[in-house]
């Protein structure tokens, strides 16, 4: 695959998944077309070595490995231990409350709830749309749940006229509760809209074969419906919501099927986890912090002391995007870790265990780095701010796995729009291809 064809694949990626709920559904769409197999967690497997299988829980994180070991005994590897890759679906967003629906002076808007550590201002003026997932009642009385996409811009949060608000530049401030509810239309004094009527017939319009009599209940967000694009005087850059974190998941899915395009089965079994709720701590069944990579590691190695020691020959690289330095805000970032977009991958270091990396980890990555001939950069916070962290620390601790931090370099992290470079992930793709794919990911 060449950089073209692989940042265009990343720009339909990012547009077909305004959700992570979409975002899952994407990748599974994408994996099934190269020979994975959907497992169910209810069911009992009998996997084979060689065999491609991806797992989903919530319809929102998912799990997709290719089984490593003795092919001609069928037997599933210990020696080498376990490949893992992990990134996480969601991203900050406003999501509609369970009862949203207001009428405000002859508009009609809904109410929501901030997700995450949203970057409020740049959501003002943009063109919304709605998507998610709903629950619903069939006619038959079952029930069942569908993803929704509304597609088209049908909301707006509008600014306040800087004539009626003279500080806007030097002191503005944003109350989440009052200042923030979208405005979708203009209502007779007497109309009173209901939200789940509306997914109702969204519903019904897109999935007419569900034959839906009633919404049960719903996990509905907003999203700029402005398209990624890749842009610059240069064509430098990738621009799109969501880039924190499904750049990482595109990046990872598609060095999962690039190693499972060999012939031969692999002695290491090689996996990918991209869970749900990272941006508010991961605390859920389909979290990092929650029971889900456990599980199937139990279901691959069931005796407790052969997990035990195919984890200690095993290696997780959490990858989720890093603070590129801001040429206006160059001072927020320590003068001798600054990393910069179109310059590699970056290692994230944080002494207090935010990210997961240490020396061992740093130094098998930046091996790879160097074999792939692909620059490396590193990232330590100020010492006197705050650090963010990932889905890498609570792996590690949950899993007990050696684990590595990195990610791709990034403007305007958490706002609605992110910026990231055109050539920043196909780097990053090219290096965890060869993490798959390396004969050695420990120190001798």
């Amino acid at each position: 695959m060449n950089i073209e064809t692989f940042n265009s694949g990343l720009l339909t990626f990012l547009e077909q998944s305004p959700t992570a709920f979409h975002a899952v559904e994407t990748m599974k769409n994408r994996l099934e077309s190269e020979g994975f197999l959907t497992l169910k967690e209810s069911d009992a497997w009998s996997l084979q070595v060689g065999g491609k299988y991806l797992v989903t829980r919530n319809d929102s994180s998912i799990i997709a490995f290719v089984v490593g070991g003795d092919s001609a005994n069928q037997k599933i590897g210990v020696e080498p231990g376990v490949r893992m890759l992990g990134a996480h679906t969601d991203s900050p967003c406003l999501k509609v409350k369970p009862h949203p629906e207001m009428t405000r002076r002859g508009y009609f808007q809904l109410g929501v709830e901030v997700y995450g550590g949203v970057l409020l201002n740049p959501w003002y003026d943009r063109d919304l749309s709605l998507a998610g997932r709903v629950s619903y009642r069939c006619k038959n009385g079952a029930l069942g749940n569908a993803l929704l996409n509304f597609e088209k811009p049908l909301a707006v949060i509008p600014s306040l006229a800087i004539h009626l608000d003279r500080e806007a530049n030097s002191k503005r401030s944003i109350n989440p509760q009052k200042d923030i509810p979208p405005v979708l239309m203009q209502v007779d004094k007497d109309s009173s809209p209901d939200f789940r009527e509306m997914l109702l017939d969204q519903l019904n319009a897109q999935h007419p074969h569900l034959n839906a009599s009633s919404v049960l209940d719903y996990e509905m967000s907003f999203y700029d419906s402005q398209a990624p694009a890749q842009i610059g005087f240069k064509g430098d850059f990738i621009a799109s919501a969501r880039l924190d974190n499904l750049l990482s998941c595109y990046v990872e899915m598609e060095a999962l099927i690039a190693s499972a395009s060999q012939s031969e089965a692999p002695e290491q079994t090689r996996l990918l986890v991209c869970n749900d709720h990272e941006e508010v701590g991961s605390a859920s069944a389909c979290g990092a912090q929650g029971p889900m990579l456990k599980n199937l590691l139990e279901r691959l190695y069931p005796e407790v002391e052969t997990r035990g020691r195919a984890i200690d020959r095993s290696m997780m690289i959490s990858v989720d995007n890093a603070h590129a330095v801001h040429p206006n805000y160059s001072d927020r970032h320590d003068g001798n870790h600054g990393p910069q977009i179109n310059k590699g991958p970056v290692i994230k270091i944080n002494a207090n265990q935010r990210y997961a990396s240490n020396s061992e980890t740093s130094a098998i990555f930046r091996d790879l780095c160097e074999r792939e001939n692909v620059p490396v950069q590193t990232f330590v916070t100020r010492t006197d701010l705050g650090c963010g962290s990932t889905i890498g620390p609570i792996t590690a601790s949950e899993v007990g796995v050696k684990t590595l931090d990195v990610g791709v370099p990034t403007f305007a992290m958490h706002s609605i729009r992110e910026l990231a470079g055109d050539k920043d992930a196909f780097s990053l793709y090219t290096v965890l291809k060869g993490f798959y794919a390396s004969d050695t990911v420990t120190l001798k």
